[in-house]
């Protein structure tokens, strides 16, 4: 140990006494060293730095070790009860839920009144829904939550009572509530996807490319992310940029989303129309290909997706070789049973 402490203080003259510093936090210092050490301390910024660092790593790993005890650490940081702040981020995420599933409800209903809209969940009965609403608001007051989580709670059951039946038209009363969702809770990714599905509905593809990017880039939700990014492939198409288009397709597809969740089989069908669009037939067809590899139980479905899209038989027909070249690595497409009308419709109605 003499020989190494010796090495040590040549190298640099500060570096024994660090090293009786860890050994002293670790309990391994005897008692005439440690005196000498705290001594050198008293004059020595930097050694005195160095056990201050020391300090902090073994108060980390105590509270890496023991989570009430880091929790415990955090409240006492910040002034306020975790538990407490917890309970009033499950409150808001409820309150923007409901309005969440109210909104969409009143959207769905104006836009797709059957409802053949790809919805990934149930629109849920209005009434019933804001029943509940409010009464889960007047629990929240009758507890003296007026301001809970910094939300106006008095708002939200004037919103879920009188001021949202003076509201007509029930586009209207679904953006509302949309926004009243975002505003109570602005990381609530699906207001924020059904917010951006009312813009394009109504021509504003800026503002829904906006609300579609901003989930694309911060959900936590993979298959909200794949929601987002299926949008924004369809907007960019619609304006045909196909190359943007294909680069959000792509997406779904190289993060293998659309094989682990079968809802978003369209995408290899919208990869594979963005490419023959940009005059890419080998990807276009290895796209195609793809799909009905990944996806067979989909080719019925498929087919239907190719006679619902003019534009892209056309591109096809007027590439030389391009439909004999589909035919052959394809026949799938050609062969399969009519599908049922009732399908959902992956290329023109929206994937959420």
């Amino acid at each position: 140990m003499e020989s190494k402490q010796n090495w040590l203080e040549d190298a640099d003259p500060h570096a024994g006494f660090q090293l009786d510093l860890s050994c002293m936090l670790d309990g391994e210092l005897d008692e005439a060293r440690a005196g000498r050490v705290m001594l050198h301390i008293e004059g020595c910024g930097r050694c005195r730095d160095f056990l201050e660092d020391l300090r902090t790593q073994v108060r980390m790993h105590q509270d890496m070790a023991d989570p009430d005890r880091l929790f415990a650490r955090v409240a006492m940081l910040t002034g306020t009860d975790l538990g407490e702040e917890a309970e009033a981020i499950d409150l808001i995420h409820k309150l923007a839920t409901v309005f969440y599933q109210l909104g969409k409800s009143y959207v769905l209903s104006a836009i797709d009144p059957d409802f053949r809209t790809r919805v990934f969940e149930a629109a849920v009965p209005v009434s019933e829904t804001q029943s509940a609403g409010r009464g889960f608001v007047d629990g929240v007051l009758m507890k003296g939550g007026e301001r809970t989580g910094g939300v106006d709670w008095t708002h939200a059951r004037h919103m879920l009572n009188g001021r949202l039946e003076r509201i007509e038209d029930p586009i209207e009363k679904g953006r509302r509530l949309l926004e009243e969702a975002v505003t109570a809770d602005a990381a609530h990714e699906e207001a924020r996807l059904y917010l951006a599905f009312l813009h394009a509905h109504e021509g504003r593809t800026l503002k829904a490319a906006e609300e579609y990017r901003q989930v694309f880039h911060t959900a936590l939700c993979e298959e909200n992310r794949g929601h987002a990014a299926m949008q924004l492939g369809r907007l960019f198409a619609g304006e045909e940029d196909f190359r943007k288009a294909a680069l959000y397709f792509r997406w779904i597809t190289i993060s293998g989303l659309d094989r682990r969740d079968d809802r978003f089989f369209g995408a290899r069908f919208n990869l594979g129309k963005a490419y023959a669009m940009l005059g890419d037939r080998e990807r276009s067809l290895g796209a195609f290909r793809g799909l009905l590899d990944v996806h067979p139980d989909h080719a019925a479905e498929v087919a239907r997706l190719f006679a619902g899209a003019p534009r892209l038989r056309q591109v096809i027909e007027e590439s030389s070789g391009f439909t004999e070249r589909l035919v052959a690595e394809c026949p799938e497409l050609f062969s399969a049973p009519p599908a049922d009308e009732s399908a959902r419709d992956g290329e023109s109605k929206e994937d959420f």
